[in-house]
């Protein structure tokens, strides 16, 4: 239960809303009982009334009244307590999942780097919304039926001591031992229930993304088996918790069975002392209708294991600490955005050797810095560094003369625009994906930029309306990298940091997103990595990166001069 903290907490919000949805519950079962012992009675006693001359004064109105007041408080108390508690616990789920991406965003790319998608999107849908078992099988069922008990007893011990504690004492009892032995029954179900549908979907997602390329090399029917399997386990768990919920419904019939016919034999010489009259049939009636206390709580602690697994797997990413913690204010630093980098070196997580070996490199404000280096020497390392992805090992890093840790998140991004190797398309409109750099920019500033990387083509027929999809897939790689480099032009930052932006263009559109760098950078802090050794005769400096140490550092002109490494490779183009 100690997995379901974290949750609980988040009930103090809403408190006022699930408060009310157990008030009208409880006034819902208390109608409802009240309704079918009122009517039981009523009935018994009209019955007998009708035999003797006590027909002539038997108050028929006010227990017909009384019915009529009850079944319309019941039907008007069901409503309002699922629009309330619904809503409440709607409400809930909705902050739960923002306050789990809070908490994963800073995970990413550390922590959350493991878990594949299609397991993150089951945790922040399925796994969230099975924490509304939490209150609407667990809590909200218990409260009720614990005070609805204690209410009936006192009713009935105002007719009968004997038979109201009777009545209460083994009603409180189910109430206890029924939860835990059904929770015992249906928690490793559960568990694997839980597991399996998370499978089930991650198995299906990997099909429908990877559906062209396994039908051209024939894993298809292979993955579709994968899900066969995976929704086999699933219906299995499903049959089981379906019959483990039958089982406790047909046991509480029988147990409501039973305990009738002890209250019947209990009450058969008269309640309250009294000669056998129409009160034994309210004892019935209300022993018959005391079972809808317990009906919600039948099978719903079999619910908890499904719940507790749900839990642990939030709680994987909820409880987890970031890689990297940005500061909660605001640094002060100077209106020149230098980058200085002062002997840093920086391991991957699990890697055995370091990425970057005590690297010192500065880029004085509106200077443009040109990385290069054979793949895996450490080049995007640099970048991610500079945009926070993951901390230093040892050294630090100065952006405008301050500790890069003494920056704010909101800081940070504000002051740096990235072209990274992969841009990320979102599911959206062309309007969605460039608005997201700039919010506020009106819709002739992202035509422009549309323009500016030669890609007003994809306006032409729907405007800035028109659907990109599923990450894109309609765009080729080139463009993807065009929208990403639009992306920078519309936030503007004082930073700029580039990582293989030309890589997949032609030589034509090369040389035009060279020149548009020219013309939108000329004043702005650049760091542009390229393995491509063409056109770096435009920066202030290059530097070469060979296994995470710089080799040589210099003007174009100056390396060539110098016929190093830099020269060597130079030569090869």
């Amino acid at each position: 239960m100690r997995d379901l903290l974290p949750y609980l907490k988040l009930y103090k919000k809403h408190w006022f809303g699930l408060s009310l949805g157990m008030l009208l519950s409880f006034a819902t079962l208390f109608a409802s009982i009240g309704l079918l012992t009122l009517s039981g009675w009523f009935i018994s006693a009209s019955a007998v009334a009708g035999l003797t001359i006590a027909r002539e004064t038997f108050n028929y109105m006010l227990p017909g009244a009384g019915v009529r007041g009850a079944a319309m408080a019941r039907t008007a108390g069901r409503w309002g307590e699922r629009v309330v508690s619904h809503n409440a616990t709607f409400k809930l789920l909705t902050d739960l999942r923002i306050f789990f991406f809070t908490k994963l965003a800073p995970l990413i790319p550390g922590k959350a780097v493991n878990i594949r998608d299609a397991d993150m999107l089951n945790r922040l849908v399925a796994d969230v919304d099975a924490m509304d078992h939490v209150y609407l099988r667990l809590i909200s069922p218990i409260v009720v039926g614990v005070f609805g008990i204690l209410c009936l007893t006192a009713v009935l011990c105002w007719f009968d001591l004997t038979l109201g504690l009777t009545l209460g004492a083994i009603l409180m009892l189910m109430l206890i031992v029924w939860p835990l032995v059904f929770y015992r029954l249906g928690k490793e179900n559960g568990e694997s229930l839980t597991l399996n549908k998370a499978e089930l979907r991650i198995k299906t997602l990997d099909w429908l993304q990877g559906y062209s390329e396994l039908t051209l090399f024939g894993a298809e029917s292979r993955y579709r088996k994968a899900i066969t399997n995976a929704q086999t386990k699933l219906l299995s768990n499903q049959l089981v918790h379906a019959r483990i919920s039958g089982m406790a419904q047909g046991l509480l019939i029988l147990a409501n069975g039973w305990l009738l016919v002890l209250m019947l034999w209990l009450a058969a010489d008269g309640v309250g002392g009294n000669q056998p009259d129409p009160l034994i049939a309210l004892m019935a009636f209300a022993t018959m209708a005391s079972f809808e206390l317990l009906m919600p709580i039948a099978g719903a602690f079999q619910y908890l294991g499904q719940t507790l697994t749900s839990a642990k797997r939030l709680n994987e990413v909820i409880l987890a600490e970031p890689e990297v913690t940005f500061s909660a204010q605001s640094a002060t630093h100077s209106n020149d955005y230098s980058i200085k980098f002062n002997k840093v070196s920086f391991a991957y997580p699990d890697a055995e050797q370091l990425a970057l070996r005590d690297v010192s490199l500065e880029v004085p404000a509106g200077n443009r810095l040109a990385i290069v280096g054979q793949t895996g020497s450490g080049k995007s390392t640099l970048l991610q560094l500079i945009s926070r992805y993951w901390d230093t090992n040892s050294g630090h890093i100065e952006l405008a003369g301050t500790d890069i840790k003494n920056w704010s998140e909101p800081q940070l991004r504000e002051s740096t625009s990235i072209v990274s190797q992969k841009v990320d398309i979102l599911n959206g409109t062309l309007r969605d994906n460039l608005s997201m750099a700039s919010p506020n920019a009106s819709e002739e500033a992202l035509l422009n930029a549309l323009k500016s990387v030669s890609l007003s083509h994809l306006a032409e027929d729907n405007g800035l309306d028109a659907w990109l999809g599923d990450g894109g897939r309609q765009l080729s790689g080139g463009e993807k990298r065009r929208i990403g480099i639009a992306r920078a032009l519309l936030h503007n930052a004082p930073i700029v940091l580039l990582d293989e932006p030309t890589e997949g263009l032609d030589k034509n559109t090369e040389q035009q997103v060279m020149s548009l760098f020219e013309q939108h950078f000329a004043d702005k802090t650049v760091i542009f990595i390229t393995h491509r050794l063409v056109h770096l005769e435009r920066f202030d400096a290059i530097c070469l990166l060979e296994d995470g140490e710089i080799l040589e550092f210099g003007h174009h002109s100056n390396l060539i001069e110098a016929r190093g490494r830099y020269f060597e490779l130079h030569q090869t183009l």
